[in-house]
């Protein structure tokens, strides 16, 4: 069997990852550095959402761990290929409740009414 392919390297020798952000059921592909902070990440984001930092939390699934804005992606042990979870500030200024549907559940709750 062949190898896959090695991750690419940045301009400054650090190996580029890609982590996947959730969030209901859109999913975001993000190239990044194990170096980069959270607020880096959440600040890609913005760009892609128009939704201010502030109003972000990213949480590491399976063990939904909020991710502290100020640590690397590496010091929180965020890995290539990790999921994240994307959650936004309501009008209460609480977090809404973490919400991603995966293929499966669909297909679960289309088999539960009967269908396929």
């Amino acid at each position: 069997m062949s190898q896959p392919p090695p991750l690419p390297k940045s301009s400054d020798d650090q190996t580029v990852m890609y982590i996947r952000v959730k969030r209901n059921k859109t999913t975001y592909f993000l190239q990044c550095l194990p170096s980069e902070t959270v607020l880096q990440i959440k600040e890609k984001l913005q760009e892609l959402l128009d939704q201010p930092v502030n109003d972000q939390r990213l949480t590491l699934l399976p063990n939904r761990e909020i991710l502290d804005d100020s640590k690397s992606l590496a010091d929180q042990k965020v890995e290539n290929d990790a999921v994240v979870a994307l959650t936004l500030r309501k009008d209460d200024s609480e977090f809404e409740e973490v919400n991603i549907v995966r293929a499966n559940d669909f297909y679960q709750s289309r088999e539960t009414d009967g269908g396929f």
